[in-house]
């Protein structure tokens, strides 16, 4: 239990610090962490879009490569629109399904719990409005509240 408790309280200075120091943004805050964390699989040796990803899917899985993603244009896609939330589902932590299962992409924040929490907190607060739904079931206001600042 005192480790949930440090670790709460660890990600709430994190969130505030990161909303002290400005708000968090594509160059400053995502960047990095998806060059570190991310470009190994969906950098430009990727697939070069998503629908070119999946009309050969076996042949980018077998080269260990998904969808690129290395810039904010093609973040923005699996953010906002057109395949929305897609970016939110697949690092989220699980904490708020029904299911509580982590997205796919979730092991891949970080080598730690302390480390993929703390990679969470700043996607989500680059994101602002997260939110796991697809484009079809998103309010408009659901959709205004995801920020994604360049």
């Amino acid at each position: 239990m005192q480790k949930t408790t440090i670790l709460s309280l660890v990600m709430g200075l994190l969130v505030a610090v990161t909303a002290w120091g400005g708000e968090a943004t594509y160059r400053k805050d995502i960047k990095s962490i998806f060059d570190i964390r991310c470009a190994g699989c969906h950098g430009a040796d990727a697939a070069p879009e998503y629908h070119a990803f999946k009309a050969e899917k076996e042949k980018w899985l077998a080269k260990g490569q998904g969808m690129r993603m290395d810039t904010y244009s093609h973040l923005i896609f699996y953010t906002a629109w057109p395949d929305t939330g897609a970016l939110m589902r697949r690092l989220d932590d699980g904490k708020n399904n029904k299911d509580a299962k982590p997205g796919n992409m979730y092991r891949h924040l970080g080598a730690t719990e302390e480390e993929r929490q703390r990679n969470l907190a700043v996607f989500k607060a680059w994101v602002g409005g997260w939110n796991l739904k697809k484009w079809p079931d998103i309010t408009k206001e659901e959709l205004n509240a995801i920020t994604v600042t360049y």
